[in-house]
């Protein structure tokens, strides 16, 4: 089982291929040895600002979403580190090279983009949390597992600032913190047994999919 859950290990061994043309894309192996070029980190960077803004309003939608307490407190937590460290983080590696955080607002959104957004949020919009989590749990585990490999793996030092961030003990933590709340939602709305129900199939589609449209989101981004 993953530090990050029964549920996302159950799921992620379920979207096996995906997972790994995700977590091992060139885009990240270009990260890892230094060879990725500047020109398509930034153009990643200021779509995934953009990102980061439908993505916050998806976490917001959990708080509408949530039954209890406990379910709101991560979903406010996450919102936060979204929109209070994360978002800041493109802001400052954008402004270091050039591009004003104007400029970086008003990105064009690329189509990739928009496909996956649109999904994770039509997800929570038409279910309920656990459609909701399942479609942000890709994106959120992803990029964990990703920095932690990365921390101790990367050859170069280019692109160690965001290594460090997804590496952090701060995002490991938030990472197990999602972990632990679609293990609990899971328990709570179907059941211990919850990998026995007739919703699974449909909730490992949907885990499938946002990491089908994170592939996606990758090869945009060695297209600037």
């Amino acid at each position: 089982m993953s530090n990050y859950g029964k549920a996302f290990a159950l799921m992620r061994d379920a979207a096996q291929g995906p997972w790994r043309d995700y977590t091992r894309h060139t885009f990240v192996e270009g990260m890892k040895d230094g060879t990725l070029p500047r020109a398509a980190f930034l153009h990643y960077l200021r779509q995934d600002y953009v990102f980061l803004i439908h993505f916050s309003r998806a976490w917001a939608l959990a708080v509408v979403k949530s039954e209890i307490h406990s379910e709101m407190l991560t979903a406010v937590a996450t919102v936060n580190a979204l929109v209070a460290e994360e978002m800041q983080l493109h802001i400052g590696i954008c402004e270091a090279a050039g591009i004003s955080h104007e400029e970086l607002f008003a990105t064009p959104e690329r189509a990739e983009n928009l496909a996956y957004t649109r999904f994770v949020l039509e997800a929570g919009y038409s279910g309920d949390l656990l459609d909701l989590l399942a479609a942000l749990a890709p994106c959120v585990m992803g990029y964990g597992e990703i920095g932690t490999r990365l921390a101790s793996e990367a050859t170069s030092e280019v692109y160690r600032d965001w290594i460090n961030t997804y590496a952090s003990d701060d995002y490991q933590g938030a990472c197990e913190a999602v972990g632990e709340l679609l293990d609990q939602a899971l328990i709570r709305r179907i059941g211990e047994n919850f990998a026995a129900s007739p919703r699974w199939d449909r909730l490992c589609q949907t885990f499938r999919t946002a990491t089908e449209l994170e592939v996606n989101f990758w090869q945009m981004g060695l297209t600037p």
